[in-house]
């Protein structure tokens, strides 16, 4: 039951991370890059304020469950799971240390100008968007695949064989 429900907090936590990612790839970027560059600076700018609280929680919530889940089972259970969750820390440090800085220099270019090389800056901070979407949708797909694909979450007491495991 345990793992059950860490396994459906991980599904959860980790699909609403990919659709948020999958939002902004599909729908903000665009716009983004359809609006005069001071709309989007602006816009980007106070989006970037809210999305620090909310985002940062999806994406911890989808690592401590995805790599709880790892502990809590075996086999290719733990494998998937934790695939699941390093991919989910990957989503994080791709934020972090890719679209973090930048969002940083959008801030300033909000409030003064953007520079010359600012069309260059922005496709990358849209590389690191498309990374950390790849890298959570991938983590949700893997977590779809034990929850679906007939794969039993085998504990680490039944591994060991203190218990038989249950059909």
């Amino acid at each position: 039951m345990r793992i059950r429900l860490v396994q459906g907090f991980a599904l959860l936590s980790t699909g609403l991370l990919t659709g948020a990612f999958g939002y902004g790839a599909a729908n903000l970027v665009p716009t983004f890059n359809a609006v005069p560059l001071d709309m989007r600076l602006s816009f980007h700018a106070e989006l970037m304020k809210m999305n620090g609280i909310t985002m940062q929680a999806a994406m911890g919530a989808s690592i401590l469950s995805s790599l709880t889940l790892a502990v809590l089972t075996g086999g290719r259970a733990r494998l998937l799971s934790g695939a699941a969750g390093l991919l989910a820390l990957a989503s994080f440090l791709i934020t972090r240390f890719g679209n973090v800085p930048i969002n940083g220099r959008i801030k300033q270019w909000a409030l003064t100008s953007a520079p010359a090389d600012h069309a260059e800056i922005l496709r990358r901070w849209e590389l690191f968007n498309t990374m950390r979407t790849l890298t959570a949708l991938a983590a949700f797909v893997l977590l779809i695949v034990l929850a679906v694909g007939g794969l039993r979450a085998v504990t680490r007491t039944e591994q060991i064989g203190r218990t038989p495991p249950s059909p």
